[in-house]
């Protein structure tokens, strides 16, 4: 397979495409067993750091492959018009995460006085060498699509879990993700991640020719 780098300011894909709406749960200890954790004190959280891989022959050193500790930063979201941008400025990364319309009917403009009732989402991806942490710096509620590893993940693997904004998520290693979603227009993020940043990835609409659709302004009502 030829891994080519990925414009994720413009991103390759069809401008219209089928969608797989997600279904969406509340974010409890229980619902998110197995893909991460609640935050309440993410100044006082560890990130989980994976050892580097060594298939075969000796052994890493024990205390060593896992020393490159994490980067933090914030983690802006906003919507310009039916586009919606992330920039991670833990690992100085900017993205162009969705559509509120299809790809070819989506316009950049002003950003919206309310979120739109959707995002269209045509990645997601997840990190081998640690886990990742988002906690909400504005209070804003929030959406998040996971899926548990696997790299015959599909579409229908995923799940959107909300938040109220009361509190953070932790994510493990390995767990596939896209960013967070508020319920704002824009929100900021606290993220924490492995520093080696390894990434792992999946074209929904041009490996299975479907956008993810994830629901946002009535996220709370799905919810409960």
């Amino acid at each position: 397979m030829v891994n080519t780098a990925t414009d994720y300011l413009n991103p390759d894909v069809p401008s219209t495409a089928g969608t797989k709406k997600l279904k969406v749960i509340r974010a409890t200890p229980a619902s998110l067993e197995g893909y991460g954790c609640l935050v309440d004190d993410y100044k006082n959280f560890d990130v989980e750091i994976v050892t580097w891989p060594k298939p075969t022959g000796r052994p890493i050193d024990k205390n060593t492959g896992n020393e490159a500790g994490t980067k933090s930063g914030v983690f802006e979201f906003w919507w310009q018009g039916d586009l919606c941008f992330g920039k991670n400025n833990a690992v100085n990364d900017e993205y162009l995460l969705g559509w509120s319309k299809m790809p070819g009917e989506a316009a950049n403009g002003e950003e919206p006085i309310e979120v739109p009732e959707r995002i269209l989402l045509w990645h997601a991806n997840y990190h081998p060498d640690g886990g990742q942490l988002f906690f909400p710096l504005d209070g804003s509620p929030f959406v998040v699509p996971l899926a548990l590893p696997g790299d015959d993940v599909t579409p229908e693997d995923f799940v959107a879990f909300y938040f109220d904004g009361s509190q953070g998520l932790y994510i493990h290693p390995n767990i596939w993700h896209e960013g967070v979603f508020p319920l704002l227009p824009n929100a900021r993020f606290y993220d924490e991640q492995g520093a080696i940043h390894g990434r792992v990835s999946v074209n929904f609409p041009n490996e299975f020719g479907v956008f993810l659709e994830v629901p946002l302004n009535n996220a709370l009502v799905v919810a409960k």
